[in-house]
């Protein structure tokens, strides 16, 4: 059991790849959704730094689960376009957070950017563009988890 900071919780997973790079947990702060998870040594390059592929991973999850949750859009999201850039390395032990912001929601497009920290320090920032598809799915209400 990891220690976590307060309100978060862990998030329910039904996915193999999110279960083998998690856990992952949340807290809803008003309409955005925290994501974060404690760096383990799992997750380290031999820096003893978290690996950017793993942070790509939870930049992509944070971006997408959080632009479904501040659109309440029910849906699954599939990554049109990601880009981040590494500000500083997030060390083994450190907890990792972010929270997606919705920059512009059209049709079939959502444009989404975070910033995401390493015991509050700035490591990664990210924007995404997420495709909108299909009709509302009880199994994508990221909202429902915190009613």
């Amino acid at each position: 059991m990891t220690t976590l900071p307060p309100g978060f919780r862990e998030l329910p997973v039904t996915e193999d790849f999110l279960a083998v790079n998690g856990p992952l947990y949340a807290r809803r702060d008003g309409n955005q959704l925290a994501l974060g998870f404690r760096v383990e040594q799992r997750h380290c390059n031999p820096a003893q730094s978290c690996h950017g592929g793993m942070l790509m991973t939870f930049a992509d999850m944070q971006l997408a689960i959080g632009a479904n949750f501040a659109g309440d859009l029910k849906r699954f999201l599939p990554t049109v376009s990601l880009t981040s850039d590494f500000l500083a390395p997030a060390p083994l032990g450190s907890w990792v957070e972010g929270r997606a912001e919705i920059a512009r929601q059209a049709r079939t497009l959502v444009f989404a950017h975070a910033l995401i920290s390493a015991d509050g320090n700035p490591v990664v920032r990210a924007n995404g563009i997420f495709q909108i598809r299909g009709e509302p799915d009880p199994r994508f209400d990221i909202r429902a988890l915190f009613a």
